[in-house]
């Protein structure tokens, strides 16, 4: 016992030679020896100013000043540098004769990070000339606690030079071939992010290369998650997790400003996905389960990282709303106009690729639609909807639908539609009721303005339609040939018309429609910008009136709604009864003829003016009265 006791008090006395020893070394000194330790244990020319010891709490350096090299490739400011820095340093190495460095602290740093984007990083230390011993790995170096506070992050690349100030970063490193514990906290200016990692082979990063690495990045309300393989390059291949409740919120965080992705394309956004970066800033990622807004989705995406990144995708889902896309909401109010709410289509300029879409069900806005097979390529904020197969209403839809956000929101559709019930999908559509039936035809459109309601009112295009067996709900064209036009219900075969659209109003001049007893054709506008119509529907019975047949007009104007019907009594008669007005002409002229001839001897042939032959019979009675005065 008296043995170990005399052992460790010869220790204690060469503890206390040793720091002795040290702390009577002239300040210079020390920091030519630990500047030089530190050269060697990185491979990088170090600098250390105004070196002094301090013996508590932690024997070690202070130092005014400490700069870390760059190589030579990577330019000539420093790698790192800070105003005052203090190096821990390990006391039974200091009884060997050896100074080794175990903490560092710095305040106000400045760390550059830079890439020349062939694959040489400035922080890959094995990367650096040396000597064969080191060309082998980096040198033996590890780092008890390292402690920056306000430092200064600067990252270099030929992409470009991102700043990021005010961070503080605690790392742990303790045994060479153990695990590295990273705590950083930063302020890129928008926000603040703290990121937390545990990287377990650090020598494997230091060199290049990748290592399990499992980090948490929150930021913006949101957390990121990542479990797997991560290298400096930068690299990486594991599973991602994301809770981001407002996307936009992170994004301007991390320095994307203005994102504002469309309602049920990820304004909030959670799920897990498998993903591989390589260097070349490649991003696959595969067996993504997402939940976008409303969406749950499954996809996979190889995604080329760049300011703009370019996007190559496949997303299946069961049921998909895409009503962000026109700037409604199923959850908004009804209103009998268009809405006047503003349409923010920036989300459109995120990203440039194509995205194949397989959905079960899919909302747009009011429209609700079944199997749906799209391919929607994004080029410079102008996207174009592939409708592969579109089915919905009973029938199915195919065509393009673009949306252009170049120089102002601006939409197109070419359509073309067969066996879609009517009713419901302009119910949908328009909010009109009254035709039932199905229908095929085409429909081309182009439209501009920043809201539903200016698209509508700049409407122009034009389309065909064929529509039948089916009816008509709030007129019974039976009834208007009898001279009423109120309720009920017209059965027709076959309805085919064309139309033109110029400013938002529809004209059509051809409607025609084929019912079990009559027929009848159509001419008129409909204002979609409006909701409006003024539409003359004129009906037919070809039998009537002992085979001359007989035509009724009907007009129909006012809100699409709710129009009011009327038959034109007018028309009707001049349209159907013009021979027997003819017939009852000539009778009063005949009886007015006969009249005149026995009460004032007048006489009018055919073709001449009553009113004239009256004037000539009044001028010749004048003359006669006259001379019969001058007679006297």
């Amino acid at each position: 016992m008296k043995l170990i006791w005399k052992a460790l008090g010869f220790l204690a006395v060469l503890l206390v030679i040793a720091v002795m020893g040290i702390a009577f070394l002239p300040a210079d000194r020390l920091g030519k020896i630990a500047s030089d330790q530190l050269s060697r244990q990185l491979d990088r020319p170090v600098v250390l100013s105004d070196a002094a010891l301090s013996i508590w709490p932690v024997l070690g350096l202070q130092a005014g000043g400490l700069q870390i090299g760059n190589p030579d490739w990577a330019g000539p400011e420093p790698m790192f540098t800070a105003q005052s820095a203090g190096i821990g340093l390990d006391a039974m190495a200091a009884i060997r004769g050896r100074i080794e460095i175990k903490s560092l602290t710095a305040a106000s740093p400045t760390l550059r990070l830079i890439s020349d984007g062939s694959g040489k990083a400035n922080w890959d230390f094995s990367a650096d000339q040396g000597s064969a011993e080191q060309s082998s790995g980096i040198p033996s170096f590890t780092l008890d606690r390292l402690s920056i506070t306000n430092g200064t992050f600067v990252f270099q690349s030929p992409d470009g030079t991102t700043r990021v100030d005010d961070t503080d970063l605690t790392l742990r490193w303790p045994d060479m071939n153990g695990p590295m514990l990273i705590s950083a906290n930063l302020d890129p200016g928008n926000g603040s992010i703290a990121v937390t990692a545990n990287i377990q082979r650090p020598l494997a990063a230091l060199s290049g290369g990748a290592g399990p690495v499992d980090a948490t990045l929150k930021a913006g309300g949101g957390t990121i998650g990542f479990d797997g393989l991560a290298g400096p390059a930068p690299e990486a291949k594991g599973t991602l997790t994301l809770d981001l409740p407002q996307t936009a919120q992170i994004a301007a965080v991390m320095g994307q400003i203005g994102v504002d992705l469309p309602e049920g394309l990820g304004r909030s956004l959670s799920g897990t996905l498998a993903v591989t970066l390589t260097r070349d800033g490649l991003l696959a990622i595969r067996d993504a389960n997402l939940q976008l807004d409303g969406n749950a989705i499954e996809a996979a995406a190889d995604i080329k990282l760049a300011n703009k990144p370019h996007v190559n995708a496949q997303i299946r889902a069961k049921a998909l709303d895409l009503s962000g896309l026109t700037g409604t909401s199923q959850d908004a109010p009804a209103s009998d106009g268009w809405s006047d709410a503003p349409i923010d289509a920036s989300g459109l300029a995120a990203f440039d690729g194509e995205i194949a879409l397989i959905s079960d069900a899919l909302t747009v806005g009011d429209l609700s639609f079944g199997k749906t097979r799209a391919l929607m390529s994004v080029d410079n904020s102008r996207a174009v909807f592939e409708l592969r197969e579109l089915s919905g209403y009973d029938g199915v839809m195919t065509g393009n639908f673009v949306a252009n956000n170049r120089s102002g929101l601006s939409v197109r559709a070419d359509l073309a539609f067969g066996g879609v019930a009517l009713q419901p999908i302009l119910r949908d559509a328009m909010g009109l009721e009254r035709m039932e039936g199905p229908a095929d035809g085409s429909l081309s459109l182009l439209g501009s303005g920043q809201s539903t309601a200016a698209i509508m009112a700049s409407l122009s295009g034009d389309g065909a339609l064929r529509a039948g067996p089916g009816r008509v709900n709030g007129i019974d064209l039976d009834q208007v040939l009898s001279g009423q036009a109120a309720g009920g219900t017209t059965i027709f075969e076959q309805a085919t018309g064309t139309f033109t659209i110029k400013s938002g109003v529809m004209r059509n001049d051809d409607l025609f429609m084929d019912m079990p007893v009559f027929q009848a054709k159509g001419e008129g506008r409909v204002d979609l910008g409006k909701r409006s119509l003024d539409y003359l529907l004129t009906v037919f019975a070809p039998n009537a009136r002992d085979g001359r047949g007989l035509a009724v007009p009907v007009r129909v104007k006012g809100p699409w709604t709710g129009p009011a019907i009327n038959v034109d009594l007018g028309a009707a008669i001049e349209q159907n009864f013009a021979e027997e007005r003819k017939q009852l002409e000539e009778k009063a002229r005949a009886k007015v003829n006969d009249a005149l001839e026995e009460r004032l001897g007048v006489t009018v042939e055919e073709g001449e003016n009553l009113q004239d032959v009256l004037q000539n019979k009044l001028e010749e009675e004048a003359k006669k009265g006259l001379l019969n005065l001058l007679d006297k």
